[in-house]
């Protein structure tokens, strides 16, 4: 009877100090939690960063095609404009020419006025 009770108190006694001490399977289970948790965190932090940058990126994308599309009307506007212009300068040219006619066809009246006015 002593010795069941001696073999119990150092049970006990075992029991209680085991309990206090941690066992290598209890410490890789918490590493392992440990890990887990770390693991989880920065997922959640590479989640929020990807939907900042993701922002980003569309904000971007939204932006860069508004541009392309006032840009390209912008060209069909000089392009038109460029005609425009294409158009009275090719105007203003026959204009010039038929000027130019005038002024020799008037300098040659002119000539042959003084000519005749030197006869006579």
């Amino acid at each position: 009877m002593k010795l069941a009770l001696a073999s119990a108190v150092l049970a006990a006694l075992g029991a209680s100090a085991s309990a206090a001490a941690v066992t290598p399977v209890q410490k890789v289970v918490e590493l392992m939690e440990g890990m887990l948790a770390k693991g989880k965190q920065e997922k959640h932090d590479e989640q929020v960063q990807f939907a900042a940058f993701k922002q980003f990126c569309d904000d971007t994308t939204v932006d860069k095609k508004r541009a392309i599309a006032e840009a390209e009307e912008k060209i069909e506007v000089l392009k038109a404009d460029i005609e425009s212009h294409a158009a009275h300068a090719e105007r203003l040219t026959k204009e010039i020419a038929e000027h130019d006619a005038d002024i020799a066809t008037w300098k040659g009246d002119a000539e042959a006025a003084s000519k005749v006015r030197a006869i006579d």
